[in-house]
């Protein structure tokens, strides 16, 4: 074994990601991901160091025969001693295939159910305005239609790719040991994907912030006029935006995700698989008292409808402390 994999094997052993072994050696980030893809090898201090760190002999590190050592090799988080899922490069390609298509696919739903109610709101004004020679029945009843085919294919979508997807819910839950050559793969990979990441993430959340804008316009126009045509063109166009913005940030979004899964890093290095696992039984808890909440406040009129959705992004920062708490705790 050589020293490239010697450090990705010890790195991922105690749960650590490249930025966090970085900053135990007082090194960047790149210089990890140097030495894992064998483009560049550690100095003398460093290799010292990564020795005391893991808690290894240097000459473990420094000659490619020395493997009596790797049995007892410590282990930081109790996590390491549950068994790991070993990944072939075949799997590692398939794996990124699947969810480069899954990542479009589910990107064209989300779409599909933003757009679906603007058929239902044209149609509707235009009877409203006579526009269009149609009975205010027939307005609605193809506008419902529209947005429930687009809402069902949507959910069709959503339920194909979590089938498609499901043989691979090791990445995110198991450990993963990957076979020679996917690290650097996938590294190398992301590192070419960054940006077009980027700029899809930026372009997605600029439509997002300028949907509005739409509206504004419609406002203008329309003045102090009782025609309100205008107005619904533009929420329309609104939508359409939107639907746009997060066709973006969905397709990039889950993408990148895939490549974090195979690298063990952000969300899914082994720390947190971990945290996930311990919390799994709290979230079921917690977002069912949340639907609870949501239910009993709509349905018993203390909040309309249209407001009691507040509920939601209040419950998404609450179970953010609940479980920043719950992590201190475990520490202490």
């Amino acid at each position: 074994m050589i020293l490239a994999d010697k450090i990705i094997e010890l790195r991922k052993q105690n749960g650590w990601s490249q930025e966090e072994l970085a900053d135990k050696l007082g090194v960047s980030r790149q210089s990890i991901s140097k030495w894992e893809g064998a483009q560049s090898i550690p100095d003398l201090n460093r290799i010292i160091k990564m020795s005391e760190i893991f808690g290894i002999s240097t000459d473990y590190l420094l000659k490619d025969d020395a493997e009596e050592e790797a049995a007892d090799l410590p282990q930081i988080y109790d996590e390491t001693a549950e068994p790991v899922h070993k990944v072939s490069l075949e799997e590692a390609n398939a794996f990124l295939q699947a969810k480069d298509r899954s990542a479009r696919q589910i990107a064209l739903g989300v779409m599909s159910c933003i757009l679906s109610p603007i058929v239902l709101i044209v149609l509707a004004e235009m009877q409203e305005d006579k526009v269009l020679p149609i009975t205010e029945g027939a307005a609605a009843g193809i506008g419902l239609t529209v947005l429930m085919l687009l809402i069902a294919a949507g959910v069709a979508i959503f339920v194909i790719n979590g089938i498609v997807m499901k043989p691979y819910e090791y990445m995110e839950q198991e450990a993963l040991e990957t076979a020679y050559g996917v690290d650097g793969m996938v590294r190398e990979i992301k590192e070419k994907y960054t940006g077009t990441h980027t700029r899809l993430m930026a372009v997605g959340i600029a439509l997002c912030v300028l949907s509005a804008v739409p509206i504004f316009i419609g406002m203008i126009i329309m003045g102090d006029s009782d025609n309100d045509f205008s107005l619904v063109l533009a929420v329309a166009f609104t939508l359409l935006l939107v639907a746009i913005g997060v066709l973006m940030i969905v397709r990039t979004s889950i993408y990148w995700e895939g490549l974090e899964q195979l690298l063990e890093e952000g969300e899914y290095s082994r720390t947190n698989k971990s945290e996930n696992r311990k919390n799994e039984v709290i979230a079921g808890a917690y977002w069912s008292i949340a639907l609870a909440l949501y239910l009993l406040i709509s349905f018993m009129g203390w909040m309309d409808w249209s407001r009691s959705w507040i509920v939601w992004p209040i419950a998404g920062v609450l179970y953010g402390a609940v479980t920043a708490v719950l992590r201190i705790l475990r520490k202490r």
